[in-house]
């Protein structure tokens, strides 16, 4: 199938993996990189961003029009297209061309992040929405939203994957490990985890850390000055015996990316418990669940000392991800399965 992607593509991007997914699958992807024509530099970077006008959306839409003129392809296919205007879907639609929109996040969730306005107004026009969350179909259903099917976020396997056979404690240099963002009361619970309970954690993650962490606490427990990405995030994983998982509450998450990408890499999983995560992992045989602040520490305090109890359960979680398709290339057949439906009713 012939596929025009219009995405964020920069190296370190998620829909760049799922491109890559397309490639594998022997689809011919075109790349649309969106990341050009954003820009949240200065008050009028940041009005663009917020409402959808401005010189860079207009542009956008022009040279993304002109792209499907000149490709023709089968599928346009956005990844969280924030810039996209009503009027581009419909004459895209209008050439013949499918249309499935792709986005991790929630714009009907309580985190409110900006940006949503173009986005919302386009729901009614793409013949296919992809969400990770159930509640997600209702609410892109009550906007008119043509076709939704819910999947769930996926680690890359080219990029992650587990370390060397021989790989043991003695390479493992972070005890307790967080590699991500301060959401919701993350920084409050690690710093406790550290303060109250003495666990030996390690975070690593954006910049605004340095943030929201006490100036004690980021001294002791922050590494990397960053985000990891690539290479980098996948060997931190392997250097940590416990790597901890949360959730989104403030997006409505079920589960979370990272829960996949530990996973994928073949590292130890502590995660909080919910029903999405229990659905994808046996508890206590392919990852370790915790719901609150004291029964993290028990588990913590259980399974840091243990080696062969960890590495067995990372092991067989390893084992379910790629056997239950946690990856980019099962969960991107799904999409294009439900797309060449699509097709071939279109073509009735």
């Amino acid at each position: 199938m012939k596929i025009l992607y219009a995405a964020t593509l920069s190296p370190n991007d998620s829909a760049l993996y799922r491109l890559w997914a397309l490639e594998r699958a022997g689809h011919t992807v075109t790349q649309f990189d969106v990341l050009p024509y954003i820009s949240t530099r200065g008050l009028m970077g940041k009005i663009a961003f917020r409402t959808g006008i401005g010189a860079n959306v207009r542009r956008m839409n022009r040279d993304l029009l002109r792209a499907a003129a000149e490709q023709r392809p089968d599928v346009l296919w956005g990844d969280k297209l924030l810039y996209m205007q009503p009027e581009t879907l419909q004459r895209i639609r209008a050439m013949g061309i499918a249309t499935v929109n792709y986005t991790i996040d929630n714009p009907f969730g309580p985190r409110r992040d900006p940006g949503w306005r173009l986005y919302m107004k386009d729901i009614s026009f793409y013949d296919l929405h992809v969400v990770q969350r159930g509640q997600n179909v209702l609410d892109y259903r009550s906007r008119g939203a043509r076709d939704v099917i819910k999947i769930q976020t996926a680690y890359e396997p080219t990029l992650q994957f587990p370390p060397p056979a021989d790989w043991n404690d003695a390479e493992r240099t972070r005890e307790v490990s967080f590699i991500g963002s301060p959401y919701d009361n993350r920084a409050e619970f690690l710093t406790r985890l550290w303060r109250e309970f003495g666990v030996p954690v390690v975070i690593s993650g954006p910049l605004v850390w340095k943030k929201v962490l006490p100036p004690d606490v980021l001294a002791a427990l922050y590494r990397h000055n960053g985000e990891l990405f690539g290479s980098d995030y996948r060997e931190e994983i392997w250097r940590s015996k416990i790597n901890l998982s949360f959730i989104t509450h403030a997006n409505c998450d079920e589960f979370t990316h990272k829960s996949f990408e530990i996973a994928g890499c073949g590292g130890f999983l502590l995660a909080e418990r919910s029903a999405g995560h229990a659905e994808r992992f046996c508890e206590d045989i392919e990852a370790v669940f915790f719901s609150g602040i004291e029964e993290c520490a028990e588990k913590i305090r259980r399974y840091l000392p243990d080696e062969a109890a960890r590495e067995r359960i990372a092991a067989a979680g390893h084992r379910r991800a790629v056997q239950s398709g946690y990856h980019n290339d099962q969960q991107v057949s799904r999409i294009m399965e439900r797309l060449s439906g699509i097709l071939a009713e279109a073509r009735l």
